[in-house]
């Protein structure tokens, strides 16, 4: 039986290019998505009537595919629906946009075959750092002194508490705005000028963390059952001190980690215990050797792991989306 993977990303996601390339010698049919392009460019539709079966399928580009016959759909990067230009009221695009993700997203949910690394609900749930810290501890995992408040006191108290050594960062994405003019938002210190601005801090919630001191940062990639760690010498610049994501590649060294393997193993249960097959866990290595965990993300890049190190993740991926198991 020929595996037909549908891969849900943006336009120019390397990394699937990457995944496909070792995907489609192996006999899959592959087809890629842009979710963004429905419904102007694509079009996903369902057909139901009295007690017949649900039909879905899609039509891209001068194609049609049987959704029902797809063996696994992969939610890589999805775009998200553009509404056309030609509508200009910014209510009615926020609307139109709205209506077209939440439709998307029932369809997804609906199909019976294997999704990667889990259908969109359960990958939004894990997202949520109340949601995956909470399983992070109840594992086992060390966490830095974490709070999540919109109370302008409350931070100033915990601020106190420790000595004035606190970062903040985003509760959600730390990337917004729109594709042609992203933001990002990372782990920043909190300033004597954050702190005269702490009333801000009541329109939305934060979470602020009792600054851990680091020896280096562990970038664990779980596919599947297998784990992939890459040590991440963000102390060797003063640029990725707090965020190695502010990357530096010239003077931020990369390289294979060995982790222990009950670590290893707890973060093989904490992607499972998700509801993932997949997830790339940030952990700090302070000077003493504790390990302590910072988050998950369910969608996080690998590629650049790969690039620097040599770990082959983009196989496990390859081999995830085509068998359904990696050990």
């Amino acid at each position: 039986m020929t595996a037909q993977i549908l891969v849900l990303t943006a336009a120019g996601d390397v990394t699937a290019d990457r995944v496909t390339a070792l995907l489609t010698p192996r006999g899959a049919d592959v087809l890629r998505l842009d979710p963004g392009s429905i419904p102007l460019g694509a079009q996903v539709e369902l057909a139901a009537g009295g007690t017949a079966p649900v039909r879905r399928w899609l039509r891209v580009g001068g194609r049609g595919v049987d959704l029902d016959g797809l063996t696994c759909v992969w939610h890589r990067r999805p775009a998200a629906p553009v509404p056309p230009h030609t509508v200009t009221d910014p209510d009615v695009r926020a609307h139109l946009a709205a209506e077209v993700k939440g439709y998307l997203d029932g369809v997804w949910r609906s199909l019976a075959c294997r999704q990667v690394p889990a259908p969109r609900d359960v990958i939004d749930r894990a997202e949520r750092k109340a949601y995956h810290l909470t399983v992070a501890v109840g594992l086992g995992f060390t966490l830095p002194p974490t709070l999540m408040t919109a109370d302008p006191e409350r931070m100033l108290d915990f601020h106190a508490e420790h000595d004035g050594r606190i970062i903040t960062k985003p509760l959600h994405r730390a990337v917004r705005g729109t594709p042609e003019t992203p933001m990002g938002r990372y782990s920043d210190p909190v300033t004597n000028r954050d702190l005269a601005h702490a009333a801000t801090l009541r329109h939305a919630p934060m979470i602020v963390q009792a600054y851990v001191p680091k020896r280096l940062e562990v970038r664990v990639t779980v596919v599947g059952d297998a784990v992939f760690a890459a040590e991440i010498h963000s102390q060797a610049t003063q640029h990725t001190r707090y965020d190695w994501r502010r990357y530096d590649h010239a003077a931020t060294p990369l390289h294979v980690h060995r982790l222990p393997d009950t670590l290893a193993a707890r973060c093989v249960d904490l992607v499972h215990r998700l509801g993932l097959s997949f997830g790339a866990i940030d952990l700090i290595l302070t000077p003493e050797g504790r390990y302590v965990f910072l988050e998950i993300n369910p969608t996080g890049q690998f590629d650049w792991l790969e690039a620097a190190t040599g770990l082959p993740i983009t196989q496990a991926v390859a081999r995830l989306l085509l068998d359904g198991a990696v050990a």
